[in-house]
């Protein structure tokens, strides 16, 4: 729980601000208090969510669904607001650890404190079930150990039966790690996928171990695809309720009744004493802040403030935590589709089915560090980029200028990741995912600033040309670099979330556009554009600078580079795709 900062409102409709919970890419969820004093959590999605339905609606289905789930293991909703932006939900506020908390504190739980744990939220979850409701990410961040008892918490992408799927297609909901393989390979979701993600859960508490272990989110699925889950050291009898549950085959895993009847529980789970120690590590609610001057909406309500990061068009909503991992944590939610890439088959999902595509072919050219610009490595591909229209200064001339855009702004996630290569010498990798055009001409490289050496720490240099071109009058071709970060940033420490990484879907810090042709017809050297990282970078939101890049040491891994063809400021494609390792 950290308190209020100066952009925050101070109210939200009728509820005063106490305190920030959590923070994620599109929302933040503050602690709040009633007129007559009730405690809630409240969810807010920031204006510009406006502009995607998908993502609007699929907030609207949270809230239908937190009204329609009426449970002792849940917050029930107390109010929202979805008739005008800001949108918000609240929900009863609980107070206690989440279960990844607790256990980040603690330690491992005991076996039988695990089994009553494993009983309680089995039957949470056939309560949800029998609301005709899947909860579709349950994970140790959305259970809460109240003193009551475990609370399951976050519905944001839970689905009712006759629901519609919001889910980007071949993209699966949920975490890695606690997601089900038929939900991975097939998006097939349903009550067994629950009882997966139950499974996982309990491994986590019983081990302290990331149940599919840590790293990259592709290589977690795989493994909870096709390798057995970590239970070294747990009590054999526990081991194989929970194997039982996380069973590859979900026709395979017991029935939630089944789960409660083999933990055997004698006694209410609020009564063991270890529990009881991890419900009081709640933090203590914070007095009423002293009021501060906030404009007011005709209704009352504050004006929402300027977004605490920056939402990235349709960026999911990630996993938030507080210090400690206390309080409520809103989760990850899946996409809705992006305009630019048409593709059926995602990253994670084709690596967890062995399926790997290869971006060998994407760069044509590629100047390595040391090299002069005629040993460019030439690599496959043949396709020439499309040019962009522009009206020149000067019509007829071969020497017209064209005015490019000013910058560019992201409109879609971004699935473009690089990966270095192990054992690389010289910096070598691989994306993800194919450029969306291909250029046998265009040229790159990426370096540290002072030397060829590869870019690990520092500034960097990044610079690209057309090595032949030709084109028409009026004709233009502008070129943005965006390097991205390997993890989520939040914009207020300038360094990854607190409280875990989560996966980057941002377009990173964007430089402003060059265009090629006109650079081509009037530098008779036909010499490199250099950009300098983090110098000649920044964030954009809404048109105008939100914020400057950030040192690469600030969060170590492997960073991206995209090569954007700009063909309008919130329009653009990739030509090339390269990264580099920062430690």
């Amino acid at each position: 729980m950290d308190g209020l900062r100066d952009r925050d409102p101070a109210r939200i409709g009728a509820y005063t601000l106490l305190a920030r919970l959590g923070a994620g890419g599109m929302g933040q969820v503050y602690l709040g208090r009633s007129p007559g004093g009730r405690l809630v959590a409240i969810k807010v999605i920031r204006d510009e969510i406006t502009d995607h339905p998908e993502a609007l609606a699929r907030f609207r289905r949270e809230v239908e669904t937190a009204g329609a789930v009426r449970s002792a293991y849940t917050a029930n909703l107390i109010d929202a607001s979805l008739a005008a932006a800001p949108y918000w939900l609240a929900t009863e506020y609980v107070s206690g650890p989440t279960l990844g908390g607790a256990v980040a504190a603690r330690g491992p739980l005991p076996p039988e404190t695990c089994r009553g744990l494993f009983a309680a939220l089995a039957e949470g979850l056939a309560a949800v079930h029998g609301h005709g409701v899947t909860h579709r990410d349950l994970k140790p961040q959305n259970v809460i150990l109240a003193a009551q008892g475990p609370q399951l918490i976050d519905f944001g992408i839970a689905r009712a039966a006759g629901q519609t799927a919001l889910t980007e297609a071949g993209f699966a909901p949920g975490t890695p790690g606690f997601t089900a393989p038929e939900v991975l390979l097939r998006n097939e979701v349903g009550p067994a996928a629950d009882v997966f993600a139950l499974g996982a859960t309990l491994a986590y508490a019983a081990t302290g171990r990331p149940p599919f272990g840590a790293g990259e989110p592709a290589g977690v699925s795989y493994r909870a695809v096709h390798e057995a889950i970590d239970l070294g050291g747990v009590e054999p009898g526990l081991a194989a309720l929970v194997e039982a549950c996380v069973a590859k085959d979900p026709a395979a895993r017991p029935s939630l009744a089944e789960v409660v009847a083999r933990c055997g529980v004698r006694a209410a789970l609020v009564e063991d004493t270890f529990y009881a120690g991890l419900a009081g590590l709640g933090e203590a609610v914070p007095q009423t802040p002293p009021p501060r001057q906030v404009p007011a909406t005709p209704e009352g309500s504050a004006v929402p403030p300027a977004p605490a990061a920056p939402p990235v068009g349709t960026h999911d909503l990630p996993t938030a935590s507080t210090p400690h991992g206390y309080g409520y944590t809103p989760t990850q939610t899946a996409q809705p589709a992006p305009a630019a890439r048409g593709r059926t088959a995602p990253w994670m999902v084709a690596v967890a089915v062995g399926l790997v595509v290869g971006v060998g072919a994407a760069t044509a050219f590629v100047l390595f560090p040391g090299k002069g610009e005629g040993d460019a490595k030439e690599a496959n591909g043949t396709a020439r980029p499309g040019a962009t229209s522009a009206a020149p200064t000067t019509a007829g001339s071969d020497k017209a200028e064209v005015k490019p855009p000013a910058y560019v702004e992201q409109t879609n996630p971004s699935r473009d990741f690089w990966a270095a290569d192990t054992n690389s010498e010289h910096g070598e990798g691989s994306c993800g995912l194919p450029t969306e055009e291909r250029s046998e001409q265009f040229q790159f490289s990426v370096s540290a600033a002072d030397s060829d050496a590869p870019y690990t720490s520092g500034k960097g240099r990044i610079s690209f040309r057309f090595k032949f071109a030709a084109p028409k009058t009026g004709e233009s071709y502008p070129v943005s670099v965006a390097v991205k970060p390997p993890h989520e940033i939040d914009p207020d420490t300038g360094k990854p979330y607190e409280g875990g990484l989560q996966t980057n879907l941002d377009l990173g810090y964007t430089s402003k556009p060059v265009d090629l042709y006109q650079r081509y017809r009037s530098d008779p050297d036909n010499s490199y554009v250099d950009l300098t990282y983090p110098d000649d970078f920044q964030k954009i939101l809404r048109g105008k600078k939100y914020g400057d890049a950030i040192p690469i040491e600030n969060d170590p891994g492997d960073w991206t580079v995209l090569f954007l063809h700009v063909k309008g400021t919130k329009q653009y494609a990739s030509v090339a795709c390269h990264g580099f390792v920062a430690k």
